[in-house]
Protein backbone atom coordinates (compact mmCIF):
# COMPACT_ATOMS: atom_id res chain seq x y z
CA UNK A 1 0.00 0.00 0.00
CA UNK A 2 1.25 3.46 -0.89
CA UNK A 3 2.45 5.48 2.07
CA UNK A 4 -0.17 7.90 3.33
CA UNK A 5 2.49 10.42 4.28
CA UNK A 6 5.50 11.19 2.12
CA UNK A 7 8.80 12.66 3.31
CA UNK A 8 11.50 14.38 1.30
CA UNK A 9 14.51 16.53 2.09
CA UNK A 10 16.08 19.32 0.08
CA UNK A 11 19.14 20.80 1.72
CA UNK A 12 18.12 21.84 5.24
CA UNK A 13 14.35 21.72 4.61
CA UNK A 14 12.27 18.60 5.22
CA UNK A 15 8.84 18.36 3.59
CA UNK A 16 6.06 16.15 4.93
CA UNK A 17 3.13 15.57 2.55
CA UNK A 18 -0.20 14.11 3.61
CA UNK A 19 -0.92 11.69 0.79
CA UNK A 20 -4.59 10.72 0.63
CA UNK A 21 -5.64 13.25 -2.02
CA UNK A 22 -8.63 11.20 -3.16
CA UNK A 23 -9.98 11.47 0.43
CA UNK A 24 -8.96 15.10 0.99
CA UNK A 25 -6.16 13.81 3.23
CA UNK A 26 -8.60 12.90 5.98
CA UNK A 27 -7.06 11.43 9.10
CA UNK A 28 -7.07 7.79 10.09
CA UNK A 29 -4.67 5.81 12.31
CA UNK A 30 -2.52 4.56 9.43
CA UNK A 31 -1.91 8.10 8.19
CA UNK A 32 -1.07 9.30 11.69
CA UNK A 33 1.42 6.45 12.06
CA UNK A 34 3.13 7.55 8.85
CA UNK A 35 3.09 11.17 10.05
CA UNK A 36 4.79 10.12 13.28
CA UNK A 37 7.52 8.36 11.28
CA UNK A 38 8.09 11.41 9.08
CA UNK A 39 8.28 13.79 12.05
CA UNK A 40 10.73 11.46 13.76
CA UNK A 41 12.88 11.27 10.63
CA UNK A 42 13.02 15.06 10.27
CA UNK A 43 13.74 15.68 13.94
CA UNK A 44 16.49 13.07 14.14
CA UNK A 45 18.31 14.50 11.11
CA UNK A 46 20.72 17.19 12.31
CA UNK A 47 20.94 18.58 8.79
CA UNK A 48 17.25 19.53 8.77
CA UNK A 49 16.47 22.97 10.19
CA UNK A 50 12.89 23.55 9.03
CA UNK A 51 9.88 21.29 8.40
CA UNK A 52 7.06 22.01 5.93
CA UNK A 53 3.76 20.17 6.35
CA UNK A 54 1.47 20.15 3.30
CA UNK A 55 -1.36 18.17 1.73
CA UNK A 56 -1.38 16.49 -1.67
CA UNK A 57 -4.17 17.23 -4.13
CA UNK A 58 -6.90 19.81 -3.63
CA UNK A 59 -6.98 20.05 0.17
CA UNK A 60 -4.66 20.29 3.13
CA UNK A 61 -6.80 18.06 5.37
CA UNK A 62 -10.57 17.79 5.70
CA UNK A 63 -10.45 16.42 9.24
CA UNK A 64 -10.92 12.92 10.60
CA UNK A 65 -12.15 10.22 8.24
CA UNK A 66 -15.60 9.08 9.36
CA UNK A 67 -16.41 7.15 6.19
CA UNK A 68 -16.99 3.41 5.97
CA UNK A 69 -18.79 3.16 9.28
CA UNK A 70 -15.61 4.12 11.14
CA UNK A 71 -14.23 0.60 10.85
CA UNK A 72 -10.75 2.12 11.13
CA UNK A 73 -11.68 3.52 14.56
CA UNK A 74 -13.05 0.30 16.00
CA UNK A 75 -12.44 1.40 19.59
CA UNK A 76 -14.77 4.40 19.36
CA UNK A 77 -17.70 2.98 17.40
CA UNK A 78 -21.08 2.96 19.07
CA UNK A 79 -21.11 -0.82 19.32
CA UNK A 80 -17.83 -0.82 21.27
CA UNK A 81 -18.25 2.43 23.17
CA UNK A 82 -16.80 2.28 26.67
CA UNK A 83 -16.30 5.73 28.24
CA UNK A 84 -13.22 4.61 30.12
CA UNK A 85 -11.59 3.04 27.09
CA UNK A 86 -12.47 6.10 25.05
CA UNK A 87 -10.51 8.21 27.53
CA UNK A 88 -7.65 5.72 27.23
CA UNK A 89 -7.72 6.11 23.46
CA UNK A 90 -7.70 9.90 23.33
CA UNK A 91 -5.45 10.71 26.30
CA UNK A 92 -2.95 7.84 26.27
CA UNK A 93 0.03 9.28 24.33
CA UNK A 94 0.76 5.86 22.81
CA UNK A 95 -2.71 5.79 21.24
CA UNK A 96 -3.81 9.40 20.84
CA UNK A 97 -3.67 11.44 17.64
CA UNK A 98 -2.51 14.31 19.85
CA UNK A 99 0.95 12.79 19.87
CA UNK A 100 1.30 13.42 16.14
CA UNK A 101 -0.44 16.80 16.23
CA UNK A 102 1.85 18.01 18.99
CA UNK A 103 4.85 16.42 17.34
CA UNK A 104 4.82 19.59 15.26
CA UNK A 105 4.88 21.66 18.46
CA UNK A 106 7.17 19.56 20.66
CA UNK A 107 9.79 18.82 18.03
CA UNK A 108 12.27 21.68 18.36
CA UNK A 109 12.61 22.37 14.65
CA UNK A 110 10.30 25.08 13.30
CA UNK A 111 7.33 23.59 11.45
CA UNK A 112 5.41 25.50 8.78
CA UNK A 113 1.93 24.31 7.84
CA UNK A 114 1.17 25.13 4.19
CA UNK A 115 -2.62 25.20 3.95
CA UNK A 116 -4.74 25.15 0.82
CA UNK A 117 -8.25 24.00 0.06
CA UNK A 118 -10.18 22.65 3.03
CA UNK A 119 -8.53 22.67 6.45
CA UNK A 120 -11.34 21.33 8.61
CA UNK A 121 -11.91 19.97 12.10
CA UNK A 122 -9.00 17.77 13.13
CA UNK A 123 -7.09 19.06 10.11
CA UNK A 124 -7.26 22.59 11.48
CA UNK A 125 -6.29 21.34 14.94
CA UNK A 126 -3.21 19.73 13.41
CA UNK A 127 -2.24 22.69 11.23
CA UNK A 128 -2.50 25.12 14.14
CA UNK A 129 -0.02 23.02 16.13
CA UNK A 130 2.65 24.08 13.65
CA UNK A 131 4.81 27.05 14.57
CA UNK A 132 3.89 29.06 11.50
CA UNK A 133 0.79 28.64 9.35
CA UNK A 134 0.62 30.02 5.82
CA UNK A 135 -2.52 29.58 3.75
CA UNK A 136 -3.90 30.40 0.35
CA UNK A 137 -6.29 33.36 0.45
CA UNK A 138 -9.20 31.13 -0.51
CA UNK A 139 -8.47 28.21 1.84
CA UNK A 140 -11.36 27.40 4.19
CA UNK A 141 -10.48 26.80 7.82
CA UNK A 142 -13.12 25.76 10.32
CA UNK A 143 -14.43 23.45 13.03
CA UNK A 144 -17.72 21.93 11.82
CA UNK A 145 -17.55 19.58 14.81
CA UNK A 146 -18.69 22.61 16.85
CA UNK A 147 -22.20 21.75 15.62
CA UNK A 148 -22.17 18.01 16.15
CA UNK A 149 -19.76 15.13 16.88
CA UNK A 150 -16.82 16.87 18.47
CA UNK A 151 -15.02 19.45 20.57
CA UNK A 152 -11.77 21.40 20.40
CA UNK A 153 -8.84 19.01 20.67
CA UNK A 154 -5.46 20.74 20.65
CA UNK A 155 -6.84 24.00 22.02
CA UNK A 156 -4.91 26.00 19.42
CA UNK A 157 -8.06 27.76 18.21
CA UNK A 158 -8.29 29.17 21.73
CA UNK A 159 -4.62 29.95 22.32
CA UNK A 160 -4.05 31.61 18.96
CA UNK A 161 -7.11 33.90 19.20
CA UNK A 162 -8.35 36.42 21.73
CA UNK A 163 -11.42 35.61 23.83
CA UNK A 164 -14.01 37.28 21.61
CA UNK A 165 -12.98 35.51 18.43
CA UNK A 166 -12.18 32.17 20.10
CA UNK A 167 -15.60 32.04 21.74
CA UNK A 168 -17.45 33.07 18.57
CA UNK A 169 -15.91 30.43 16.32
CA UNK A 170 -16.18 27.78 19.03
CA UNK A 171 -19.91 28.38 19.38
CA UNK A 172 -20.85 28.85 15.73
CA UNK A 173 -18.49 26.48 13.93
CA UNK A 174 -18.28 28.99 11.09
CA UNK A 175 -15.38 28.68 8.69
CA UNK A 176 -13.13 31.48 7.55
CA UNK A 177 -10.95 31.99 4.52
CA UNK A 178 -7.18 31.91 4.67
CA UNK A 179 -7.18 35.67 4.15
CA UNK A 180 -9.60 36.22 7.04
CA UNK A 181 -7.60 33.84 9.24
CA UNK A 182 -4.46 35.92 8.67
CA UNK A 183 -6.34 39.16 9.36
CA UNK A 184 -7.52 37.95 12.78
CA UNK A 185 -4.11 36.38 13.46
CA UNK A 186 -5.30 32.79 13.70
CA UNK A 187 -2.53 32.11 11.18
CA UNK A 188 0.54 34.03 10.09
CA UNK A 189 0.11 34.84 6.40
CA UNK A 190 -2.08 34.21 3.39
CA UNK A 191 -1.31 34.58 -0.31
CA UNK A 192 -3.00 33.86 -3.63
CA UNK A 193 -3.05 30.13 -4.31
CA UNK A 194 -0.72 30.60 -7.27
CA UNK A 195 1.95 32.05 -4.95
CA UNK A 196 1.57 29.74 -1.98
CA UNK A 197 4.31 27.21 -2.80
CA UNK A 198 6.86 29.90 -3.57
CA UNK A 199 6.02 32.00 -0.51
CA UNK A 200 6.30 29.06 1.87
CA UNK A 201 9.57 27.99 0.28
CA UNK A 202 10.95 31.50 0.72
CA UNK A 203 9.91 31.55 4.37
CA UNK A 204 11.51 28.17 4.98
CA UNK A 205 14.72 29.30 3.30
CA UNK A 206 14.75 32.46 5.42
CA UNK A 207 14.55 30.42 8.60
CA UNK A 208 17.18 28.03 7.30
CA UNK A 209 19.73 30.87 7.27
CA UNK A 210 19.60 30.90 11.08
CA UNK A 211 21.61 28.40 13.17
CA UNK A 212 19.54 25.42 14.24
CA UNK A 213 20.38 25.98 17.91
CA UNK A 214 18.98 29.53 17.70
CA UNK A 215 15.77 28.31 16.06
CA UNK A 216 15.37 25.62 18.70
CA UNK A 217 15.95 28.01 21.59
CA UNK A 218 13.53 30.66 20.35
CA UNK A 219 10.85 28.06 19.61
CA UNK A 220 11.28 26.52 23.05
CA UNK A 221 10.92 29.78 24.98
CA UNK A 222 7.75 30.81 23.13
CA UNK A 223 6.24 27.34 23.55
CA UNK A 224 7.08 27.40 27.25
CA UNK A 225 4.99 30.53 27.73
CA UNK A 226 1.95 28.77 26.27
CA UNK A 227 2.63 25.58 28.23
CA UNK A 228 2.52 27.75 31.35
CA UNK A 229 -0.96 28.90 30.31
CA UNK A 230 -2.27 25.37 30.75
CA UNK A 231 -1.94 24.03 27.23
CA UNK A 232 -1.45 20.43 28.34
CA UNK A 233 -4.48 20.39 30.63
CA UNK A 234 -6.60 21.86 27.84
CA UNK A 235 -5.45 19.00 25.61
CA UNK A 236 -6.59 16.48 28.21
CA UNK A 237 -10.06 17.96 28.67
CA UNK A 238 -10.73 18.69 24.98
CA UNK A 239 -10.36 15.11 23.69
CA UNK A 240 -12.38 13.74 26.62
CA UNK A 241 -15.24 16.14 25.82
CA UNK A 242 -14.83 15.24 22.16
CA UNK A 243 -15.41 11.59 23.03
CA UNK A 244 -18.57 12.46 24.94
CA UNK A 245 -19.85 14.58 22.04
CA UNK A 246 -19.27 11.68 19.65
CA UNK A 247 -21.70 9.64 21.70
CA UNK A 248 -24.58 12.03 22.32
CA UNK A 249 -27.85 11.13 20.57
CA UNK A 250 -27.07 13.78 17.95
CA UNK A 251 -23.51 12.53 17.50
CA UNK A 252 -24.63 8.94 17.00
CA UNK A 253 -27.30 10.06 14.55
CA UNK A 254 -24.64 11.92 12.56
CA UNK A 255 -22.59 8.72 12.22
CA UNK A 256 -25.69 6.65 11.46
CA UNK A 257 -26.58 8.93 8.55
CA UNK A 258 -22.99 8.79 7.29
CA UNK A 259 -23.04 4.99 7.49
CA UNK A 260 -26.49 4.47 5.93
CA UNK A 261 -26.71 7.35 3.46
CA UNK A 262 -23.08 8.32 2.94
CA UNK A 263 -20.79 10.99 4.34
CA UNK A 264 -22.12 13.58 1.91
CA UNK A 265 -25.66 13.20 3.26
CA UNK A 266 -24.48 13.63 6.84
CA UNK A 267 -22.49 16.74 5.96
CA UNK A 268 -25.41 18.25 4.04
CA UNK A 269 -27.74 17.68 6.96
CA UNK A 270 -25.24 19.33 9.30
CA UNK A 271 -24.32 22.35 7.20
CA UNK A 272 -27.36 23.12 5.04
CA UNK A 273 -29.09 25.25 7.72
CA UNK A 274 -26.00 27.45 7.86
CA UNK A 275 -25.23 27.52 4.14
CA UNK A 276 -21.51 27.00 4.57
CA UNK A 277 -18.71 24.49 4.06
CA UNK A 278 -19.72 22.21 1.14
CA UNK A 279 -23.13 23.95 1.07
CA UNK A 280 -21.63 27.41 0.67
CA UNK A 281 -21.86 29.48 -2.50
CA UNK A 282 -19.02 28.81 -4.93
CA UNK A 283 -17.25 32.06 -4.04
CA UNK A 284 -16.98 30.84 -0.44
CA UNK A 285 -15.43 27.50 -1.37
CA UNK A 286 -11.71 27.01 -1.95
CA UNK A 287 -10.26 26.82 -5.42
CA UNK A 288 -8.78 23.55 -6.54
CA UNK A 289 -5.05 23.35 -6.93
CA UNK A 290 -5.56 20.82 -9.72
CA UNK A 291 -7.26 23.51 -11.80
CA UNK A 292 -4.28 25.85 -11.76
CA UNK A 293 -2.65 24.03 -14.67
CA UNK A 294 1.03 23.26 -15.14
Amino acid sequence: MEKQVLYSKSGTIGTITLNRPEKYNTLRPSLLDDLDTALRTANLDNDVKVIILEGAGDAFCAGFDFSGGLEHYEEITEENYDPGMDVNLVVNPYKSYMTQFMGLWRGLKPAIAKVHGYCMGGGSEMALCADLVVASDDARIGTPYSRVWGCHLSGMWVYRLGLAKAKYYALTGESISGKEAAEIELINFSYPLEELDQRVQQLAEKLAQIPLTQLMSMKLIVNQAYDNMGLQSTQVLGPILDGIMRNTPEGREFVRVAKDEGVKAAVIRRDAPFGDYSQAPKDQQPRKRSELGP
